[in-house]
């Protein structure tokens, strides 16, 4: 009897870092049953997906239907990815979109490349666009919501896969951060609406070093005013000094990080660090919590803004976030860092999912 072909998959997260992160033990089960596995990612999400075990390949697409700044629709980059789609000689594709987003119009680009079997989440009429048209159980979480896709498309975890989120090992970073623990502090978010203000950031880093917590804040190259505005005198400054993999090394040595409902949360549970998530409710924590690790939610899940999906806070003075005490942040931290002998009456309201 001739072996069964192991098919060639297309795995498509066109999101942000964040969410290609939550893709990857669906990535990991789809890789497991597949010859050979790449990743359609968006170019936030792209130097993500490069670190997800499981993925031979990453290719970047830049969807005009997705994005805080979606690019125009043109013939030259659609005719573009057309090509490197059909050259990628796919025999199955999976489209892994969040709960409020369709899977239609990518569905419709890998057809037109000749891909035979397509399968996404998806609650509106699919018509010929979907071979399988999966619907998402209520509340779930995005890790386990895509799990369950690929699994209804024949994909089951390698044997052993604890279904975590996970990346390729990290740089060391002992060079960037000093010797010695710390905590991490992640005062930037691509939603302002999902962060501290600057300065109740830079009152929380003062905090943190006055209760004797080492700190290093860390951001992006575009954040290096806000880093540097919230590290002051009392932690230490990393903004703009670390690629993705790099960032990855520092939260993987921290004792714990603090950071709002973005990306590098996510990767923070992705190299095993506990999570303190300022999480406002712009949308649901059930199914963007960190994920695996233990942590502690902080905000107000029953502010005005909640469930609004809003970019930038609705409500003057943003209370869901700027208005967590120091209290509450210390106590946080000091719950998931502390010996277990030591922790006393600390209880995790968000325990590892």
């Amino acid at each position: 009897m001739t072996p069964t072909r192991l098919p060639r998959t297309l795995v498509v997260r066109l999101d942000s870092s964040g969410d290609v992160l939550l893709a990857g033990p669906a990535v990991r089960a789809v890789a497991a049953g597949s010859s050979y596995t790449a990743l359609l990612c968006g170019p936030q999400g792209a130097p993500a997906g490069r670190m997800l075990p499981g993925a031979d390949d990453v290719l970047t697409y830049d969807a005009p239907w997705v994005g805080l700044e979606p690019p125009p629709v043109t013939r030259a980059a659609t005719r573009q990815l057309m090509e490197t789609l059909t050259a990628g000689r796919f025999d199955r594709a999976i489209v892994l979109v969040s709960y409020h987003q369709s899977p239609l119009p990518i569905a419709l680009l890998l057809k037109l490349a000749g891909i035979g079997r397509t399968a996404a989440d998806c609650e509106d009429y699919p018509g010929a666009l979907l071979d399988l048209r999966h619907h998402r159980r209520p509340h779930r979480h995005e890790a386990l919501a895509a799990l369950d896709l690929v699994r209804a498309a024949g994909f089951e975890p390698p044997h052993g896969d604890d279904g975590r989120l996970r990346v390729l090992p990290p740089p060391h970073t002992t060079h960037l951060t000093g010797p010695g623990p710390y905590v991490v502090l992640h005062p930037g978010a691509a939603v302002p609406a999902r962060a501290w203000t600057p300065g109740r950031a830079a009152r929380a880093v003062a905090a943190l070093s006055a209760a004797g917590h080492r700190v290093v804040v860390t951001g992006g190259r575009s954040e290096r005013e806000l880093t540097a505005r919230v590290a002051g005198r009392h932690a230490l400054d990393l903004g703009g000094a670390t690629d993705l993999p790099q960032l990855a090394g520092v939260l993987a040595e921290a004792r714990a990080v603090v950071a709002g409902n973005t990306g590098p949360a996510h990767l923070a549970a992705a190299v095993g660090t506990p999570v303190v998530s300022l999480f406002a409710p712009v949308v649901p924590a059930e199914r963007w919590a960190p994920y695996g690790v233990p942590h502690i939610l902080l905000g107000d899940p029953h502010a005005a803004c909640a469930d609004t999906r809003a970019r930038r806070c609705p409500v003057p003075g943003h209370p869901c976030l700027d208005g967590i005490g120091d209290a509450e942040v210390l106590a946080a931290v000091a719950a998931l860092t502390d010996p277990p002998a030591d922790r006393g009456e600390h209880t995790q309201r968000g325990a590892a999912v």
